[in-house]
């Protein structure tokens, strides 16, 4: 009964203010860190917000002066440095505030990243066994690669919505930007006429004056239409497109 109670008691959440270094691969090319502060934390896993745009599924690299009775390993080093799977991403906007911050929710997988991750970061996992509400110890939380396809998740529409499309540089401040127009769009994504070179992984931002709304996507593929102009497709990551 007491060994279930410490079990219990270890996997309950401190809120530890913690400080928190979060570097995060978009692409082989592109990549960003932030400096943000925790929620929560348990041993397994933490809570934090960030200002840039990430998803569920993709592997971040943690630095964190961790309590040394909370880790799994490192346990004589100043800092603790961990991989962590995102498993929760959700938009918010602080009271007072017009800038959208997202609440994000990891799980610990330990101390090194998977093989697949250096051949391509923009690779989303999830964890084998376990459930958002039920994850294992750091030495069973497997991150495993999650399947791709090409079957949508949502009926797309031809419909040519205005679209401004805006990148990121390592600080968080706008790269690149062009105005546009989607070939078809759906709740979940669309398909985006642009000259901008986007790798697959990449976030960005989309704004349409027509809607009276901005967004957040990843692009998930690069093509070339019939008539010979490049186009990009995007999953929404922070909500859907009101159709």
């Amino acid at each position: 009964m007491t060994e279930q109670k410490n079990w219990k008691r270890i996997r309950e959440r401190l809120e530890l203010k913690l400080p928190v270094r979060v570097q995060c691969r978009e692409t082989r090319e592109s990549e960003w860190i932030e400096i943000t502060r925790l929620i929560d934390v348990t041993p397994f896993g933490c809570g934090f917000t960030l200002k840039r745009p990430i998803e569920k599924g993709r592997l971040l690299h943690m630095t964190i002066p961790m309590p040394r009775q909370l880790r799994t390993f490192d346990h004589v080093e100043d800092q603790y440095r961990v991989w962590a799977l995102v498993r929760r991403v959700v938009p918010v906007t602080p009271p007072g505030s017009t800038t959208q911050l997202f609440e994000v929710g990891v799980a610990f997988i330990g101390k090194r990243a998977p093989k697949s991750y250096e051949e391509d970061p923009a690779r989303r996992y999830d964890i084998e066994g376990s459930t958002p509400g039920s994850l294992s110890p750091v030495e069973a939380c497997v991150p495993t690669e999650l399947a791709t396809s090409d079957k949508r998740l949502a009926t797309r529409h031809s419909i040519p919505v205005d679209m401004l499309i805006e990148t990121f540089d390592d600080k968080g401040e706008v790269e690149l930007s062009e105005y546009t127009v989607t070939e078809n769009i759906s709740s979940k994504g669309a398909a985006i006429y642009t000259t901008l070179s986007l790798p697959v992984g990449r976030f960005i931002r989309l704004t349409s004056e027509q809607f009276k709304l901005t967004v957040f996507a990843a692009v998930r593929g690069q093509s070339i239409g019939p008539t010979g102009v490049p186009r990009i497709h995007v999953e929404f990551v922070d909500r859907e497109w009101p159709l």
